[in-house]
């Protein structure tokens, strides 16, 4: 379930990613509603199951953004039929520029890798306590990287480096501020799976390679 959550969160934020939005007279992706929910069942799978779990996770949501990337632009690629009116705008709706998604993927593996990596020492180090200093700690320095990585490959040389630099802060905020709102319904989650299941991974003698996948 909590996989599921995990993969349908960054699938469909990538999907969405496209929609701009005006809160608050601030410019934001649309998927801002979504993507950082991604990053806080990040944080529920390391503190519960520990980095080699998380890890294997990450490389499966990049297995499977990358095969819906391919997907998509293969059907884009086929010829339409005759009557069928709007290949413009499918095109333009979920079609991906090489650029963006090497900044997507870039960034994503990046940032997921910080979050989990961060948690994960931060846990041994506080021996479990504080988890919710823990978990904004690890999502303000993961969600830096990404949003940096991201708008920099994505957008350097197309917008001014002032308005980036404006962009990147103010999505990087918002994503803060939405993971410690979300801060009660992690404890909860981690309270239940960790009840449940009866598990708690601390990362003692993990390796830490992102690279190691089948640890």
């Amino acid at each position: 379930m909590v996989v599921a959550l995990f993969l349908t969160s960054l699938l469909v934020s990538n999907i969405i990613a496209a929609k701009l939005i005006s809160v608050g007279g601030l410019v934001l992706s649309s998927a801002i509603v979504i993507f950082p929910v991604s990053y806080i069942i990040g944080d529920v799978l390391t503190e519960v199951y520990g980095y080699r779990r998380a890890r294997l996770v990450i490389w499966i949501g990049f297995a499977c953004n990358l095969l819906v990337v391919l997907i998509i632009s293969a059907a884009i690629a086929m010829p339409p039929a005759s009557f069928y009116e709007h290949q413009q705008a499918f095109e333009t709706v979920l079609g991906v520029a090489p650029r963006l998604m090497l900044a997507s993927l870039t960034a994503y593996l990046v940032g997921e890798f910080a979050n989990s990596y961060v948690l994960a020492k931060l846990k041994i180090a506080t021996g479990g306590r504080w988890l919710w200093t823990r978990t904004v700690s690890s999502t303000m320095i993961a969600q830096l990287l990404d949003t940096a990585i991201f708008t920099g490959v994505a957008f350097a040389g197309v917008y001014p480096t002032a308005e980036l630099v404006k962009i990147s802060l103010i999505e990087w905020g918002a994503k803060t501020l939405y993971e410690a709102l979300a801060t009660p319904i992690t404890y909860a989650v981690v309270g239940f799976l960790k009840a449940r299941e009866g598990v708690d991974v601390y990362d003692t003698e993990t390796k830490f390679n992102p690279f190691l996948v089948w640890e």
